[in-house]
C-alpha cells in the first residue's frame, strides 16, 4: 500500500483470493484481469496497458484502486 489505500491485488489477498502477480508495480502484466463491472483508478499515470486493452476492459490490479464494487475475470485466480 503505497498511498494508504489497498490495491485491487492487495484487497483480493486480504479477502483470500490470490491473483497471479510478480512485479506489483504495473510493468510485468502478470496480474492483468478483465474488468466486467465497476470502476478503478490507477496509482500511476500510465499503467502498462495499451489504449485498446483498456478500452475492452483489461486492467492491472497491482496498481489499480477500486472506486466501486468490482466484478473481474481472471481464470488463474485461486481461493486461499
Amino acid at each position: 500500500m503505497t498511498d494508504g489505500v489497498a490495491s485491487v491485488l492487495e484487497s483480493g489477498l486480504q479477502a483470500g483470493v490470490e491473483l497471479p502477480s510478480s512485479c506489483r508495480n504495473g510493468t510485468c502484466r502478470e496480474c492483468m484481469c478483465r474488468l466486467i463491472s465497476g470502476n478503478v483508478r490507477y496509482r500511476i499515470d500510465w499503467p502498462g496497458l495499451s489504449a485498446d486493452e483498456k478500452a475492452v476492459g483489461w486492467f492491472l490490479p497491482c496498481v489499480a484502486i477500486a472506486r466501486s464494487d468490482l466484478q473481474i475475470e481472471q481464470p488463474l485466480a485461486q481461493a486461499r
